[in-house]
Parts: structure tokens; C-alpha cells; sequence
């Protein structure tokens, strides 16, 4: 019952560890999806704030250069004053303007167009048809209300993208009633504007993205008919073709250029594959985490719950061995007082009692040899001492010292030695007790047989050594397991057969000292055939 409380607490005390662990790990996989899809979100809130930044950079550069190159007082579109805006512009600069011009709509010079030229500091009449036209098809709606004398509330900048080769920035020109007087604009440098969007990119990109991933990151900007016009260095390189259109994300600017698109693409991941891999990792990572823990709580159960198994054999190993010092000291206790107190009725009882007390005390010997010997196996003092012997000797000798016990339980010993054996060097005692073991064993679990065959043969280079007996045999399961020290057949055929579990432990390690091999075939109620097989030296020749 002990032991199957024991084994029932380790297995509770697994569940209590697994129960809260799989829950962990339950939670950490919710836990991580739900970071995934917002790692996605993220990362594409991130590439579009990047894009909206550089948007929000061009807009607020030019509707700066808007308010400080077209703010011009409205005094200038008054009497012959329209010359002097060069005055006004000379000293603003003209940077990201290609032209910068004024249009009057007071009546003396309604419709009356200068440009200004920077290399001569002057206002001058149109020198090119295309931006005079581009100019007055833009201004039409403010020519339109100053014809009308309406009032106007707005003076913030407006644009006319109508012809791509002239883009227009301008703005009205109020005076004391509000109403508009003339206009004064701006014709959008494209270099300049390919420049200052280049200058953005690079710089965005150390803001938005660290250093490791930038070179992953390749903006792009695309003109009305699709051709490459600006971006990043990567982007107007080589490879620039194989941009993947999944991984993209487009937006076009928003004040000026709304005709171009702003595209970001990432070489190596999408923002769902990113948050994904980055899933994966993390999930990965617990899951091994978990393993590892598991391993840890298996190895440290499974050393307890052999721990336990040691020690329930250790304590049945007591109480075997104290039953079989138990029988042989009182079989020769018993014969000692009847020798003692003088009731023997002949010297051929004398003698039979003598031998029955040289036989217990055999076997007592024998058991206390055998624990001994484990115990220096075990502490690794155990030493053999090699010498030549002949085998068959050796077998016949340790056979002899059965020879009352087995006549006592009415067993029978087939001996058979089949072939000349050669002198081998053997540790005698050993041998004498790996042979004595075996014999043992299969007195005690022949059941109701009572013949035990021992023959000693050679076979190819091996002297070879075999115990049979007509017993309960052994089952597949426990032949693997023999060997082992402490351990027992399960049987309830030999629940009342007593030992150490020791003899077959000790048998193995004898015959591997002697670079041998010891072997068992068995059946579950045929018997078992117990074999140990001996190196033969072949310069040594049987004298």
C-alpha cells in the first residue's frame, strides 16, 4: 500500500506542476496572438506615419514658402508700383521656386502679368507662352471675384497642378475691403523638389526605423505615368524592379505633387510576416522554455520514483536476507543441541546431522560471500585473481557441495561434460560462486520439478557452462531485468521463495571480469536455461 501511495503522490505532484503549467502556456499563446496582430498594426501605423511625416515635410515647406515669398502688400497693384514687387522678392530669395510672378486686377492694370527675373532684379513681361497660359488659367477664379467686387475671407495659398510642367502655388492679394486686387504666385521648382524630397526620405528613416532594418526599407515616388521620379538610394539602384507589390504601402502628398505616390516596400518581411516571425520566435521560446521545465520535473520525478523502487527493494532485500540467515542458523542450532544434549541414537545419525549442519553452514557462507562480494563490487574494491584451472574440476567440486542438500529435497543433478576443455585462466572462487548461484537458483525455482542438468561444452573459441532446469521459467518482461541488482521475478509462483535478489547481479559480474558472457532463455512454465561463457586460451593444453 506504501508504495502505491508513493507512487500516486508523484503523480499528483506532476499534475499540480502540469495543470498550472499548460495553463501558462495557454495564456502565453493567447497572450502572443493577440501581441502579433498588434505587432502587425503597429508596424503598419509605423510605415504610414512615416509616409504622412514625409507628406506633412513637403506640405509645410512649401506653404512656408508660400506665406513668405507671396505675402507682397497691396499697395504694389496701385498706380505704377506693380515693377517694385522685385524689391520684395530680391530680398525673400526664390528658394523652391522656379519663377515667382504677380497679376494686377485693378482696372489701369487689369490682366497685366510680370515675372520676375533674379539675374537682373527686375519684374518682366512673359517670356514663355506656356507659363503666361499655365499662369492666368490658374488665376481665373480670382480674376472672377475681383470682377464680381466680392469680399474674400481666406488669404491661405492654393494650388494649381492643371499643367504638370508648370505647378502653381499662389495667392490672393486683399486690400482694405477685403477684396481681391491681384494675385502673386510661385511656378514649383521640380529639381528642387526631387532634391528636398531626397533629403527627407534619408532623414525620416533614421527616425522611423533603426539601423539594422533601414537597409531593408525602400521608399519610392512615382510620377502620374508611373516613372520613377525620387526615393530613397535603394530604391533608384539595382534591384529596384523587384520591388513586391504585397509588401508595399502608397499614399499620395497631399498639397503640392498630389499627382505623385508615395511608396514604401520592405525587401524582407511584411508587416503581418514581421509580427508573425516575431510569434513564432516568442511562442517557440516558451514552448522550449516549458520543455526544458518538464524535462527538468520528469527527471527529477522519475529519480524519486526510483529513489522509492531502491529503497522498497533494499528493505525487501533485508527482510529476504534475514529469512535466509534466519533457516540456516536454526536448521544448525536445532543439530548442534541435539549433538549437544547427546540424543543421537547411532554415529550414523551423528554423522547425518553433521552433514546437515555442513550443508546449512554452506549455504550460509555462501549468502554472506555474496553479500560481501556486492559490497566491494559496488565500491569498486571487488578483485579476481586469475589463474589456470580446469573447468570441469572447478564445476564437479562446487556440484559435490550440493550434494546432501539436493538429497534431502530428493533432486537429481545431470551432469554432462561433453569435450576435452583445454586449461583456462579463471578466478576459481568465482567461478565456483557465479556456478554455485545459478544452481541455487534453480533449486529454488524448479517448482515441482526435480531434475537440474549442468554440462560444460566448448563451442567455437568458448568454454560454455549451462544450468538447466524444468522449473516455473521466466517471463520475457523480467529477462531483461534479471541481472539487475535487487531485482526479484513478480511472480506469484515464487511469492514464498526467498533471496537476495543479489545471486544473478553478482553472476554477471563475475563472468564480464572474465571477458565472458552470461545468457538466459526461458519460458514461463517450461524452465530455464541459465548459459556462461568462458574466453578459452588456445596456447594453453589440458596437461
Amino acid at each position: 500500500m506504501r508504495p502505491f501511495l508513493k507512487r500516486h503522490m508523484l503523480l499528483a505532484g506532476l499534475l499540480a506542476v502540469m495543470a498550472p503549467l499548460s495553463l501558462l502556456l495557454v495564456l502565453q499563446y493567447r497572450w502572443l496572438n493577440e501581441l502579433q496582430s498588434k505587432s502587425a498594426l503597429a508596424e503598419q501605423a509605423r510605415l504610414r506615419n512615416y509616409l504622412e511625416a514625409i507628406d506633412t515635410e513637403v506640405e509645410f515647406f512649401y506653404k512656408s514658402a508660400a506665406e513668405r515669398l507671396l505675402n507682397l502688400p497691396p499697395t504694389l497693384f496701385t498706380g505704377e508700383n506693380l515693377a517694385r514687387a522685385a524689391d520684395y522678392f530680391h530680398k525673400k530669395g526664390t528658394k523652391g521656386a522656379r519663377r515667382l510672378f504677380v497679376l494686377s486686377f485693378v482696372k489701369h492694370d487689369r490682366g497685366k502679368l510680370l515675372f520676375y527675373e533674379p539675374w537682373f532684379g527686375t519684374m518682366e513681361s512673359p517670356s514663355s507662352v506656356a507659363e503666361a497660359r499655365a499662369v492666368y488659367v490658374a488665376t481665373a477664379p480670382w480674376h472672377a471675384l475681383s470682377e464680381e467686387e466680392a469680399p474674400v475671407d481666406s488669404l491661405d495659398p492654393t494650388v494649381d497642378e492643371r499643367d504638370p510642367e508648370n505647378r502653381i502655388i499662389m495667392r490672393p492679394i486683399l486690400d482694405s475691403d477685403d477684396r481681391v486686387v491681384g494675385v502673386t504666385g510661385m511656378i514649383i521648382d521640380e529639381d528642387h523638389f526631387e532634391q528636398f524630397l531626397a533629403e527627407q526620405i534619408e532623414k525620416s528613416l533614421a527616425k522611423f526605423f533603426p539601423l539594422q532594418t533601414r537597409e531593408g526599407i525602400v521608399i519610392h515616388v512615382h510620377d502620374r505615368r508611373g516613372q520613377l521620379v525620387g526615393g530613397s538610394t535603394r530604391s533608384r539602384g539595382e534591384g529596384a524592379e523587384d520591388l513586391s507589390e504585397k509588401n508595399e504601402m502608397t499614399k499620395t502628398f497631399g498639397f503640392v505633387f498630389t499627382d505623385h505616390i508615395l511608396g514604401i516596400n520592405s525587401l524582407y518581411e511584411t508587416p503581418e510576416e514581421y509580427a508573425r516571425a516575431g510569434f513564432m520566435l516568442n511562442m517557440s521560446l516558451s514552448v522550449c522554455l516549458a520543455l526544458v521545465l518538464l524535462t527538468v520535473i520528469g527527471m527529477a520525478l522519475r529519480t524519486a520514483s526510483r529513489e522509492m523502487h531502491l529503497s522498497q527493494m533494499k528493505n525487501d532485500f533485508v527482510s529476504n536476507v534475514s529469512h535466509e540467515l534466519r533457516t540456516p542458523l536454526a536448521s544448525i542450532r536445532v543439530f548442534g543441541e541435539f549433538l549437544r544434549l547427546g540424543r543421537v541414537e547411532s554415529e550414523e545419525k551423528a554423522r547425518e546431522y553433521g552433514e546437515y549442519i555442513e550443508t546449512e553452514s554452506r549455504r550460509l557462507t555462501a549468502l554472506v560471500n555474496n553479500i560481501l562480494d556486492f559490497s566491494r563490487i559496488e565500491s569498486g574494491r571487488k578483485t579476481y585473481r586469475f589463474k589456470k584451472a580446469d573447468l570441469a574440476a572447478v564445476i564437479e567440486q562446487t556440484l559435490k557441495t550440493f550434494d546432501v542438500r539436493l538429497r534431502q529435497s530428493g533432486f537429481l543433478i545431470r551432469r554432462e561434460m561433453k569435450d576435452p576443455m583445454p586449461l583456462i585462466r579463471i578466478d576459481s572462487d568465482a567461478i565456483t560462486q557465479a556456478v554455485s548461484n545459478l544452481v541455487d537458483n534453480a533449486v529454488k525455482y524448479s517448482g515441482a520439478s526435480r531434475e537440474i542438468a549442468v554440462d560444460l561444452s566448448r563451442e567455437d573459441g568458448w568454454a560454455v557452462i549451462r544450468i538447466v532446469d524444468h522449473g516455473i521459467g521466466i517471463s520475457p518482461e523480467d529477462q531483461k531485468k534479471i541481472f539487475e541488482r535487487f531485482h526479484r521475478v513478480g511472480s506469484s509462483l515464487v511469492h514464498d521463495v526467498k533471496g537476495s535478489g543479489l545471486g544473478l547481479s553478482i553472476v554477471s559480474h563475475i563472468v564480464a571480469a572474465h571477458r565472458g558472457e552470461v545468457t538466459v532463455e526461458s519460458e514461463p512454465g517450461r524452465g530455464s536455461r541459465f548459459a556462461i561463457k568462458l574466453p578459452i586460451d588456445l596456447e594453453i593444453t589440458h596437461a
